[in-house]
């Protein structure tokens, strides 16, 4: 199973060029569900306002070899390895659901359109890319959920507590899981199989066509602000925050550890 294209094998009740199409409006909400969310929230334009208004402030002139240091450092350390959390679990679930989600987005775009039949035989490493990647996203989603996440651990909420902010995490978990179960039951030939694609669809369309009104854009943006703090860091305007204190910072206490973020 693991080494076998499910979207080929559905092409034998369903035609490629359905299926393509359908991938192809999900990019369209992508982008199209980014844009709006730019616009609506004013995060653009709030984004460059902060940038000129920090340029003004620093104190330091940034050279244009600094500027590019400090974006390929981005790249890496916020972007790559998600340096931003200071929370070992956080930062090992985040990268873990981050680099599944990109297999399997990837791997999903290579198999529909590159290899849409059995009649063009596909390399068997991509599905076993695809099973990996959305295995990934369900571990260091699931962990996230039930161990991690700051209103359960620090303020004692219920895991099952519900908020529109959820809805990103939970309908990717969702996508991937159907999809991982959509897979299995269609490799064994049951019925059952239409019903867990039917569901695997309605989960990724909402991943997908939800943006506006989930965190799915943050993935954009963090990394221009965490480029932006780079900046203000060397330029000298710090954001706006005053200048670091002599004595070192100290989280938790010596009885309990730092856990919340």
């Amino acid at each position: 199973m693991l080494s076998s294209n499910p979207f080929a094998e559905l092409s034998g009740s369903i035609a490629p060029i359905v299926i393509q199409t359908y991938v192809v409006i999900m990019i369209l909400l992508v982008v199209g569900g980014t844009l709006f969310d730019v616009v609506h929230k004013k995060s653009a334009t709030y984004f460059f306002n902060n940038w000129r208004a920090a340029k003004k402030r620093g104190t330091k002139p940034v050279s244009a070899g600094a500027t590019a240091s400090l974006a390929i450092q981005t790249a890496v350390v916020e972007g790559l390895t998600s340096g931003e959390f200071c929370n070992p679990r956080r930062r090992i679930a985040h990268l873990l659901t981050m680099y599944g989600f990109v297999a399997y987005v990837i791997t999903t775009v290579i198999m529909v359109f590159w290899y849409p039949t059995t009649a063009t035989p596909t390399p068997a490493i991509v599905p076993l890319l695809w099973y990996i990647g959305a295995l990934l996203v369900c571990l260091g989603g699931d962990w996230f959920w039930f161990f991690i996440r700051v209103d359960v651990v620090a303020e004692g909420h219920s895991r099952f507590r519900l908020i529109r902010a959820d809805l990103f995490i939970l309908s990717l978990l969702a996508s991937t899981t159907l999809g991982l179960i959509w897979a299995y039951v269609q490799s064994t030939g049951s019925g059952w199989s239409s019903v867990f694609l039917g569901l695997y669809l309605l989960a990724t369309t909402i991943l997908f066509g939800s943006i506006p009104w989930s965190k799915f854009a943050h993935m954009f943006y963090k990394p221009a602000a965490a480029f932006q703090k780079r900046i203000a860091q060397a330029d000298g305007s710090r954001s706006n925050l005053p200048a670091p204190a002599d004595q070192p910072e100290i989280f938790g206490t010596a009885r309990e550890q730092p856990r919340h973020y």
